[in-house]
Parts: C-alpha cells; sequence; structure tokens
C-alpha cells in the first residue's frame, strides 16, 4: 500500500466509523414508545416529513448505481449509458399519481408492503406470496450491486487480495452494515442519507469543475471518449462502443429507459420509502423536487468520459485476475485528487452504497415477515414478533447479497440492476396497474407473472458474455434476432437490440389478458375486494379506523 493509499484509507475509515456511529445512534431518534413493532422498525413510525423523506429516496434510488455503475458503463459502452438519464426523469412524473393512491390505501388498512396491498386487493395469498417472493429476488441483485460498489472503493485503496479473502474487507462492511440496521430499522438510513447526500453534492461539483480544467475542458474529453469507443476490442473485433447511439442499440435505449422508469417504484424499497412518509403532501413535494437527483446523475455519468480523457485504467481485481471496470471512478478520482480528497471521495461512495444497501434489506424482510412468515408460518405473531423476524430477514438477504457477490461475475455491476429490474417488472399488473382497476383475475396475474419471469429468465440465461467469455446472463440487451417464439424466429437476422424486461413484460401482460378473458367467460371467482374505492383518495385516517391483519384479510 502507497502512502497515498494510506491516507486515502484514513479518511474513509474516519468517515465511514461516524456514519456507523450515527447508524447505532439513529435509534433514538424521534424514538417511539416501542421499537418492536415493524411500523416502528420497518417504515420509521411512518412520520418522515418532506425533507426526511427527500433524502430517505434519494438515498433509495441514488446509490452506488449512481456513482460506481452507470460511469463504467459510459466508459465501457459510451451512449448507452445515458440511458440512467431520462429513465429517471420520466420516472417521477410518471409514478407520482399512483404512489399516492397505493400511500392512501396502504395507510387505510396498515398495509406494510406491496404483496399486502395485493393481498387485499385480490383475497389471493398466492398472488400476494408470488409478488414477495418476487420483490426479495429481484431486491437481492440490487444489494450485491451495492457492495460491489463498496467493494471497489476499498480495492482502489489497496485492499485487493487474492482469493476468498479478497472479499475480506466486504465483510466487514457487512458486519457493520447489519449491525446497525438490525438495531435502529429504516431510522439509520434515513439520517445517514443526508450525510450521503452531503458529501456526494460536494464530491461532484468538486470533480466537474476541478477534473475538466485539468483535462483541457469538456470538448477535449468528449473527443477523447470517441477516439478510445471507436477503437476496435480485442475480443470482440467490434468498436466497444460510441458517443451517439447507433441503429442497433436506439431500441434497447428506449426501453431500457422506460422499462426502469416503470420498474423504479415497484422495487420493495422505493415503496418503503413512500410508506415511510407522513403525509400526501410530502410524496407529491418530493416527487416534484427528486428530479434535482437527475441533473446530478448527468453529471455523474459523464465521469465515464473523464476517465477515458484522464488514461484511467480499471484495477485488476485480485479474486478473479481480470481488470474490475467497477473501479474506474475510484481510480479516476484516486489519480487525480489529493489524497485526502479522494478519501472523503471514496466515503461519499462507500456511504452512497451502504443507505441504500440498508433500506433494501430492511424491505425484503418487510415482505418476508408479513407475507411469508405471518401468513404461511405464524399467523398467531405478534407484533414483536413480527419485528424480531424482519430484523433476522435482514440479515439473511444482506448474506446472500454477499454470496451473489462473491459467486456471480458480471461484466457491469449496472447489470445486476437491469436484471432485477427485468424480475421486479413481472409485479407491474398486480401492483401498479390493480391501484387503478381490478378487471384483471387474481388466476391470470399469476399467470402473467409466471410466464413473463420465466421467459425473462430464459431470455436473460442465454445471453452471452464475450469479455469475460461466460455463455450465460451477459447482460439484459437481447438482439431481436435472437427472439425465438416457440421455434418461430420474428425477427430472424435482426442485430437491433431490445431490453429482456420490455419484452417480458409484453408477454406477461397479454397473458393475464387473455387469460382473464377465459376466467370471466366462464365465471371463475374473482375473489373479494377489500378495498374500496375511497381507500385510494384518503389524506388522513380516522381515528377509530382498524388496519387490517394481513393474515385475516
Amino acid at each position: 500500500m502507497t502512502g497515498a493509499q494510506v491516507v486515502q484509507l484514513v479518511v474513509f475509515l474516519l468517515l465511514f466509523v461516524a456514519v456507523a456511529v450515527m447508524g447505532f445512534m439513529a435509534s433514538r431518534w424521534r424514538r417511539a414508545d416501542d421499537l418492536e413493532h415493524l411500523d416502528e422498525w420497518g417504515l420509521g413510525g411512518r412520520k418522515f416529513g418532506t425533507w426526511v423523506t427527500w433524502f430517505l429516496l434519494g438515498g433509495d434510488l441514488y446509490t452506488a448505481y449512481t456513482f460506481v455503475a452507470i460511469p463504467a458503463l459510459l466508459f465501457s459502452s459510451g451512449a448507452l449509458g445515458f440511458y440512467a438519464v431520462p429513465y429517471t426523469i420520466i420516472a417521477f412524473p410518471l409514478v407520482m399519481l399512483p404512489l399516492l393512491r397505493l400511500w392512501s390505501v396502504s395507510r387505510v388498512h396498515g398495509y406494510v408492503t406491496p404483496a399486502d396491498f395485493v393481498r387485499g386487493r385480490y383475497d389471493s395469498p398466492l398472488l400476494a406470496l408470488a409478488v414477495a417472493v418476487t420483490g426479495i429476488v429481484a431486491t437481492m441483485p440490487y444489494i450485491a450491486l451495492q457492495l460491489a460498489g463498496l467493494e471497489a472503493v476499498l480495492r482502489t485503496i489497496g485492499l485487493n487480495g487474492t482469493g476468498f479473502w479478497g472479499h475480506a474487507p466486504l465483510f466487514v462492511a457487512f458486519v457493520v452494515l447489519a449491525a446497525y440496521t438490525y438495531q435502529s430499522g429504516l431510522r439509520a438510513p434515513a439520517l445517514i442519507a443526508v450525510v450521503k447526500d452531503v458529501l456526494i453534492y460536494v464530491v461532484i461539483i468538486v470533480a466537474i469543475i476541478y477534473l475538466p480544467a485539468k483535462l483541457g475542458g469538456w470538448g477535449a474529453i468528449v473527443d477523447a471518449g470517441a477516439a478510445k469507443l471507436a477503437t476496435p476490442s480485442p475480443a470482440t473485433g467490434q468498436p466497444a462502443g460510441s458517443t451517439l447511439l447507433t441503429a442497433n442499440n436506439q431500441l434497447q435505449y428506449a426501453t431500457l429507459a422506460l422499462g426502469s422508469a416503470l420498474a423504479l417504484f415497484l422495487y420493495p424499497h422505493s415503496i418503503t420509502g413512500v410508506l415511510s412518509s407522513a403525509s400526501r403532501g410530502t410524496i407529491r413535494r418530493n416527487m416534484t423536487a427528486l428530479p434535482a437527483y437527475s441533473f446530478l446523475l448527468a453529471l455523474l455519468a459523464l465521469l465515464g468520459y473523464v476517465a477515458i480523457a484522464a488514461g484511467t485504467k480499471p484495477i485488476v481485481n485480485g479474486s478473479t485476475g481480470r481488470p474490475d471496470s467497477n473501479t474506474i471512478v475510484p481510480a479516476l478520482f484516486a489519480g487525480q485528487f489529493p489524497p485526502w480528497f479522494a478519501g472523503v471521495a471514496f466515503a461519499a461512495i462507500g456511504v452512497g452504497a451502504l443507505v441504500p444497501a440498508a433500506i433494501m434489506s430492511i424491505a425484503a424482510a418487510n415482505l418476508w415477515t408479513r407475507n411469508i412468515y405471518k401468513e404461511y408460518l405464524r399467523r398467531d405473531a405478534t407484533p414483536a414478533d413480527e419485528a424480531k423476524q424482519a430484523k433476522l430477514a435482514s440479515l439473511v438477504v444482506k448474506v446472500g447479497a454477499v454470496l451473489f457477490i462473491v459467486v456471480v461475475d458480471p461484466q457491469f455491476s449496472v447489470d445486476l440492476q437491469l436484471i432485477g429490474g427485468v424480475i421486479i417488472l413481472q409485479t407491474l399488473p398486480s401492483v401498479a396497474i390493480a391501484l387503478y382497476t381490478r378487471w384483471f383475475h387474481r388466476w391470470a396475474l399469476l399467470a402473467g407473472w409466471a410466464v413473463g419471469l420465466l421467459w425473462g429468465m430464459i431470455m436473460l440465461y442465454g445471453i452471452p458474455n464475450p469479455v469475460n467469455g461466460k455463455q450465460h446472463f451477459g447482460g439484459s440487451a437481447l438482439a431481436l434476432g435472437k427472439l425465438d417464439l416457440f421455434g418461430w424466429l420474428p425477427f430472424e437476422g435482426s442485430r437491433v437490440q431490445i431490453y429482456v424486461g420490455a419484452v417480458a413484460l409484453i408477454g406477461n401482460l397479454v397473458v393475464a389478458v387473455v387469460v382473464t378473458l377465459i376466467l370471466r367467460a366462464t365465471r371463475t371467482a374473482p375473489g373479494i375486494d377489500r378495498t374500496t374505492s375511497d381507500d385510494y383518495h384518503a389524506t388522513r385516517v380516522p381515528e377509530d379506523t382498524k388496519p387490517d391483519v394481513v393474515s385475516s384479510v
């Protein structure tokens, strides 16, 4: 380890430890009489106001994905990486009204998870189970993405061992994250998110002013990016990418942006942040203000081109012996900033990974507790039993994410999020559409979910990764020429690419519509809807309202 890396490590550890201490102290912040309740541990008492919610949702949605994955994608592929900018701009106005309806109906009935809502809306424990399991599975790679970002920082600092023990620093960070999440619940990431956002804004403002001035301006940076991306890749013989979209990836770009926008607030952690809000007005104000983060995201994405102009090289992963593209931005900061400020930047990335990882694990734990444990294993569980079970489940989810990092080696860490998006998109008809209409039959939704999920996994499995030689799960972009409909190739020979999640969702909806028509024609019982139209517009809950107990819905 060099002298510069020692300075970076010391600064990183000081800030990291300070944030961890805040996480443990958060249990006393806005403390309730009894934290042993899922509403308190998993939703922060449903009391967060506009500012806390803004930081919480920002910390929840703008993550290591923002600081590590997107710039790495621009560094390697070019313009395609900018899909993240329009998708966040599209997402907030697109989802504002559905989230208001979800907040209201959840507050009236005491729903903690999206699967709670599905259980009450469709009188189907099996459909609720499908939504819960899907949410947990989709969240795992997203948590893994955060840990990949943290590991990239540790690797850049010099903690880059070989073999299994090369992941040892990540295990230490995992223990810290698990401990303060277990103790403080959602209050921990809500409090830490404020520090995380301050650090990120400071780092990015310095970066976008200091680095272009040092490297000859944005014109020279973009030119350097265009020249490098036009160079044929040794692995494929084709240009690695371009600063402009091509005929083959324009459809992929559009479907990625739209599909990601639709998926964003289907994720359990996004819904957890929304349900913790104190009022509908809080959500409205946040959907108006959160696009400010999209501007930040665009600036961060450009760091991929800055790294090219600076001649930054990815650090070789000591465990695999291959260059780790996730280290591009940390390596850029290490090479261009003074060591002390590089340490600050590394802390921003590290904290930016831990905040969403904590929220995600809490959201997954809520799903397990409410929709699996209480529904199927212990119907008479008390609120204290639920809180204890959620704490334990949050630990298991984090362990699963760590194993995901150790076992899976995606080409880009952004693939972890995109694969999760393919999975969570299959809950859109059951959750988002159900907020407006109950036309779909519950069994049809289940059939559509199963087809969409299975088809999506088959398509993902068939996508090779030419960079590392793997033949499966090499990304989320499918060439239309490979689209197989029971042996029929409608676009045979086409090299135009499309996001797998969009294709799987279309299949899901087609099956749901057809099966609904069949079941309606045969007069199959649709189940009882426990919600009313007024529930979706409630601004407050009367004192005499008794929230539903999900297991008895």
